[in-house]
């Protein structure tokens, strides 16, 4: 009698288990309402804040050095975030933190675009518009990218705890194909919008207002979609054992580790130094295009620079990526690193083409655009290779999140300089001196390569 009760119960738990099982697929199946939002969510502010501001302080005749210092300085929450990182641990659930943060960054969206101020025509064709008239539109940009630095935090956390490994593992590519497509449409769709208003009679503010009002109407359904459709996981709730102090103290030892490890200084040299090409001219790119012919400007309508640089230069940086991860796993991080170095440094020369032909041939410009792009989207993959490669160990997700703090740091410092440096030497001279800078790309990756091991990112298949 006994052993029968018992199989009877047996089978009531594994009858209760494979229904728990069922009701946990069956939700992992919607994750297809809420990851593609998700990640989409993620990139919008990020290039609305670290791009879209470019193009938008350029044409309302912001000069290159107050642009590109003021422009860079709002990249710090990325730089920051791994410090308050573990406070979203502790307060509220993921899900809170998600819906909070992009209704936050809505509202900012519609106060950015209440304060975007109307600068003469005049300083606008002359590039003498004061940067203190945009201080009330850089605060709203400022509080925007702590919004958005927060919710990527969340939004990574939620994602794990939300999937298993296995639909976590389904669902990465995607992720990763829309928060690409944020780009693709922030520097195509939004951008374009003012030069399309402008041709219907409007001033340029007028254009970018109406930029910020359709960003705020989409991140509004956004915050509402993920209000309804973001699931609940059990794991998603506060770290109510654990206290702030323990956190802090556990991310004061994870902090000590990190920069007590084997070959720190010349990991942060990489770290600092790799990209430090691009940082410069990454900043200078869009003055560039956009700038008038009198400033040695390509003069190139937002419409075109749309076209050309956010769906043409992004869709060439999305296949260099494909292609860098795709040349890693097959022969190793230590062997393409020479490759990619290169790939990032090199194709920089077709804006010194572009400065001294000034060719009038769109299909000769995004061409240039293109391989500078895909050499750089290329190249950016042994980064990124190397930054998980140094994180491995105990911490691994705090020195990670160490690793991409100094990785923002390195496109923020240049990127401040960027500018002045430009107005002292012209655009052709400027992007000589990118070309050389990266003779110390070279450098520390040839003494960067030393420390890697031989079949590290390498495929076993």
């Amino acid at each position: 009698m006994y052993n029968v009760q018992c199989t009877k119960y047996e089978v009531t738990k594994d009858k209760g288990q494979r229904t728990m099982n069922e009701k946990i697929e069956n939700k992992e199946q919607l994750a297809w309402l809420w990851v593609p939002t998700l990640y989409f969510a993620e990139g919008v502010p990020y290039f609305l804040v670290n791009q879209i501001s470019v193009a938008m302080f350029t044409t309302l005749g912001v000069a290159n050095d107050s642009m590109a210092f003021f422009t860079s300085l709002i990249y710090l929450p990325w730089v920051i975030k791994p410090f308050w990182a573990p406070f979203v641990d502790l307060i509220k659930t993921k899900r809170i933190w998600i819906i909070s943060m992009e209704a936050l960054i809505a509202i900012t969206m519609i106060l950015t675009l209440i304060s975007i101020p109307h600068p003469e025509p005049e300083a606008i064709l002359t590039m003498t518009t004061p940067v203190k008239l945009f201080y009330l539109t850089l605060i709203w940009f400022v509080i925007m990218a702590f919004a958005s630095a927060t919710h990527d935090i969340a939004a990574d956390g939620f994602y794990m705890l939300a999937l298993s490994p296995k639909r976590q593992a389904e669902m990465i590519g995607w992720r990763s194909v829309f928060y690409r497509l944020s780009n693709v449409f922030c520097n195509s769709a939004l951008v374009a919008i003012p030069g399309i208003v402008v041709t219907k009679g409007y001033q340029m503010t007028t254009g970018w207002q109406v930029t910020m009002a359709v960003a705020a109407v989409i991140y509004i359904l956004i915050t509402i979609w993920h209000f309804f459709t973001a699931p609940k996981p059990i794991d998603d709730r506060p770290a109510t054992n654990t206290s702030a102090k323990e956190i802090a103290r556990g991310f004061i030892d994870a902090f000590y580790t990190f920069f007590s490890k084997k070959g720190i200084v010349l990991a942060l040299c990489f770290m600092l130094l790799y990209r430090l090409p691009e940082a410069f001219l990454v900043k200078m790119e869009a003055p560039f295009l956009l700038g008038s012919a009198d400033q040695g400007g390509m003069d190139m309508p937002l419409q075109t620079y749309g076209v050309v640089y956010g769906v043409i230069g992004v869709c060439f940086l999305l296949l260099g990526g494909i292609l860098g991860g795709r040349y890693i796993s097959r022969v190793g991080l230590k062997r393409s690193l020479w490759w990619m170095a290169a790939a990032i440094t090199l194709p920089d020369l077709a804006f010194v083409y572009l400065s001294v032909c000034r060719p009038t041939n769109i299909a000769l410009i995004a061409s240039a655009i293109a391989i500078e792009q895909m050499g750089y989207g290329f190249g950016f993959t042994a980064y990124m290779m190397y930054l998980v490669f140094f994180s491995e160990g105990e911490y691994k997700t705090t020195h990670y999140a160490l690793c991409t703090g100094f990785m923002a740091l390195s496109m923020m410092l240049p990127g401040m300089a960027a500018g002045k440096l430009q107005l002292m030497l012209g655009y052709r001279k400027f992007f000589v001196f990118v070309i050389a800078c990266c003779t110390l790309t070279l450098i520390v990756t040839y003494f960067v390569r030393r420390q890697v091991d031989e079949d590290y990112g390498r495929s076993t298949k």
